[in-house]
Order: C-alpha cells, then structure tokens, then sequence
C-alpha cells in the first residue's frame, strides 16, 4: 500500500514538474532569440587594430570582386550582429579617385573555423570630413596655418573625448566632466603631427564651462592635450 501511494504521489507531480521544464525551455529559447540575431554597438572601437583589419579586408575584397581601386581611409562606424560567429557592420570611409566617400560594409567572421566573409559593400554617400591620411600627409598638401575642420567630425570628437579626460583627471574635482559640444575646431599639420585647436563646451554637476584646448595626435594615434585655458568670453549657464 505504501508503494502504491508513492507511486500516487510521484505521478501527481509529473505534471507539475514537466510544465516547469517546458517553461525553462521556452524561456531559455526567448532569451538566446533576444540575444542572436539583433544588431547593436560593437565592444570593438572604430580605430582598434581588428576592427581596421576586417575593414580593410572589407576594402580589397570589392576591389577584386568589382575590379576597382579604392583606397581605405577609416573606419567611421562599427556594430555588431551574433549569428553563428558575428556579423560586423561597418561604416567605412574611403578615397575614389581622391574623393572621399562612405560605404557600409557586412563582414561575417567565425573566428573557430578561420572563416571570413564580404557579404555586402555599399555605396551610402561622400564624406565632408578630413582623414588620417589628409593630418597625416606633407604640410604643403593642406597649405599653411590652420583650417577648420566639421566640428561633428569622429577625429575632432575623438581628441574633443580626450581633452575632456585629461581635465579630469588633472583636476580635483570629484564630480566628472561630460561634453556637451565642440562650438569650434580647426586642425593643421607639423612634422607629422595634426593640432586640434578648438573650443569646447563642457558640464561639471550643473555648472556648464568653456575650455580652449589644443590636442595633439601623432601618426601612432596617440592623442595628447598640449593646452588648455577656461574661456571666459560668454558666461556659462549654471
């Protein structure tokens, strides 16, 4: 009698139990279908060295696939896709025939089989900004002095970014600097070295400020903030 009333008992509690697994199941799939497929930001940056090789892997594959001559210049943008391996979404920027133009790029990667792919390669629009190659060229190519630069420019935001940290971490102040806007910026060559000469728009709490900065940025990529002086010429909200 007392086996049959376990066996009562475990087979009252089948159901129970099976409707829990199907539900961890079902669950389990809704999260891995959340997260395969869908397109978001990349943990890569634009300018780190893998993100630059598939871009350029990207570059030569159309040139042989369309028999044409492109020249890479950047990487503007990246994100990422997960399928089987990674799909990764690149805005790339390139030189036509000494025009600069954007392209969006498709590079499908499955890194355990050495497998690497150009699925798309399109043409999205001309670019109006200036390039490593154009900071990174022979003075005489840009002419003298100092010429401005789009302020909304990824290299301009890059060496706006790095100013903004170097004036944290040279202050004493506990609450962080955020950028709110370049409000201007111009750029030129010497020896090899592009000067970011501009004026930033900066907010502490919620105190707004206006600093003046000049940055540096070698053929290396490495960035240095070389001046920096509040500007006091409009005052600053609070």
């Amino acid at each position: 009698m007392q086996l049959l009333d376990s066996l009562r008992t475990r087979s009252s509690r089948f159901p129970l139990l099976l409707v829990a697994v199907v539900f961890f199941l079902c669950s389990s799939l809704i999260a891995m279908s959340s997260m395969l497929g869908g397109v978001k930001e990349s943990e890569g940056t634009p300018n780190s060295a893998e993100i630059e090789e598939l871009a350029r892997f990207a570059v030569e594959e159309h040139n042989k696939k369309e028999n044409s001559f492109l020249e890479f210049a950047r990487v503007v943008k990246v994100k990422e896709q997960v399928v089987a391996g990674k799909i990764h979404h690149l805005t790339v920027e390139v030189i036509d025939a000494g025009k600069k133009k954007l392209y969006e790029a498709k590079v499908w990667v499955k890194p355990w089989l050495h497998f690497k792919e150009l699925q798309e390669f399109k043409h999205v629009g001309d670019s109006d900004s200036f390039t490593a190659t154009d900071l990174g060229g022979k003075q005489e190519k840009l002419g003298p002095g100092w010429r401005t630069v789009p302020a909304h420019d990824p290299l301009v935001k890059d060496a706006a970014n790095h100013a903004v940290q170097t004036i944290q971490q040279r202050s004493n102040s506990l609450v962080p600097y955020e950028l709110l806007d370049v409000l201007l910026a111009r750029a030129e060559v010497i020896d090899e070295v592009a000067k970011f000469d501009m004026l930033l728009k900066v907010k502490r709490g919620n105190k707004e400020e206006k600093f003046k900065v000049e940055v540096h940025k070698n053929l290396e990529g490495n960035f240095h903030l070389n001046q920096m002086q509040q500007d006091h010429s409009e005052s600053a909200s609070e």
